[in-house]
């Protein structure tokens, strides 16, 4: 039996994954291929297409790919590269993670972009733009989605209006602005911009996919993990407890206050909020080892406050949702016992975590409905009750952890509103 389908593609840092979704999201298929490095650095285009190149193999052998009815591509935000006329890469990407070494850059961004935009600093794709267009033989700029998109379609395609955020591109408006040709930027080079869930083309045959399936405009990386959970609905909120915590809030305004590191990536009619803490793994790391972490956590009662008021950090400064580059991590005092320590510590960072939703509807967002948890502090289940009990409210179930299925959902999304 052939299920209809949609396929969801991811293009993160280390790999590139493919996941094939049914219509009531079930996955049915995940292929992973990380970044071939003996063939050049990750920020080399050709490495990407090797990894897609050998995800899409995997999908084509384990799915009956006659069944895949719209594919959706996300990228890693702010990576954007040059190409030529003939729609060939001119030298490396520039990554989410560059900064341009040229100050006039950020500071010609600086003197006309509005305080809410995404594209200050000299690690925004504006600014990486802005050099990028220096090389020879440059004929336009593409995001990292765009151009694996195009790879799909074998010819252009046009962005989405959440990888091109921090490109400078006006969310509200829906446009280009018009400072942006006061930055230096020649903007004929940029790509046109549709709402994500947009066709923007249809597969050309290549990878061993089957000609004319529609192509559909997707997010960046961090939005279609968002997506991937389950959440879709204004009060719907994500926390990604890694080595920070990251919290995104889904919601029906628009929130930026760069002050604090929030932006909001549009996603047709709502808006994805968010900002992110330097307290987290890291931080825990720096007192407990994970396995005593998992030891001690068994002892402790997550219905009793310890009463401490810590702020654990990894170093000076915090950035969301406190705004102080000069606060210290506060770790003191030290109760009697590890387990209370570590309780302490734990609290803490759940206390940032609901300080960090109450910034967000604060600044006009949701109040938070329900949360669901991604990462490695999510498989604790005494910190997760701990958390729902600070934040009042429930923990709802995660539906998929990767995030090419979020993409995948956009493409659902697609072929629901097409019907």
């Amino acid at each position: 039996m052939t299920h209809r389908l949609a396929l969801g593609i991811d293009v993160g840092t280390s790999g590139v994954r493919a996941a094939a979704l049914k219509e009531d999201f079930t996955v049915i298929s995940v292929t992973k291929a990380s970044m071939d490095l003996s063939r050049g650095p990750r920020n080399d285009p050709s490495v990407w297409l090797g990894a897609l190149s050998e995800a899409l193999s995997g999908i084509v052998q384990a799915v009956d790919t006659s069944g895949i009815e719209a594919i959706c591509v996300d990228g890693t935000s702010g990576t954007v590269l040059a190409l030529d006329a003939a729609a060939e890469p001119v030298g490396h990407a520039l990554m989410y993670n560059d900064a341009v070494d040229d100050p006039a850059i950020a500071e010609a961004i600086a003197s006309v972009a509005p305080r809410q935009s995404a594209a200050h600093g000299a690690s925004s794709a504006l600014a990486r733009s802005i050099r990028l267009q220096t090389r020879s033989g440059v004929a336009r700029i593409a995001h990292q989605a765009d151009w694996i998109a195009e790879q799909l379609a074998g010819k252009p395609v046009p962005s989405d209006e959440s990888n091109a955020l921090k490109t400078g591109y006006d969310p509200v408006a829906r446009h280009w602005p018009d400072w942006m040709s006061q930055t230096g930027m020649d903007t004929r080079l940029l790509p046109d911009v549709v709402a994500t869930g947009t066709m923007t083309g249809v597969t050309s045959g290549a990878f061993g996919l089957p000609k004319g399936i529609p192509i559909v405009a997707g997010v960046s990386d961090g939005c279609a993990s968002f997506l991937a959970t389950g959440a879709s609905t204004p009060g719907d909120g994500v926390t990604a407890l890694g080595t920070t915590v990251t919290l995104k809030l889904l919601s029906d305004k628009p929130i930026f206050a760069p002050e604090y590191g929030i932006y909001s990536h549009r996603i047709g009619d709502q808006w994805l909020a968010g900002g992110a803490s330097n307290s987290g793994g890291e931080a825990l790391a720096a007192h407990f080892a994970p396995d005593e972490i998992v030891a001690l956590s068994k002892l402790i009662d997550p219905e009793i406050s310890t009463g401490l008021d810590y702020y654990p950090l990894p170093r000076v400064g915090e950035r969301f949702p406190v705004n102080d580059p000069d606060l210290q991590s506060r770790v003191d005092p030290r109760p009697e016992t590890r387990e209370e320590f570590l309780k302490g510590l734990l609290e803490g960072i759940a206390a940032i975590e609901r300080l960090g939703f109450e910034r967000l509807a604060d600044l006009g967002g949701p109040k938070l409905t329900s949360i669901r948890t991604v990462g490695g502090g999510a498989g604790n289940p005494t910190w997760t009750r701990m958390r729902t009990r600070l934040l009042k409210t429930s923990e709802a179930p995660v539906a998929s952890g990767e995030a090419a299925a979020g993409s995948a959902r956009i493409a659902w999304g697609f072929l629901k509103d097409r019907a």
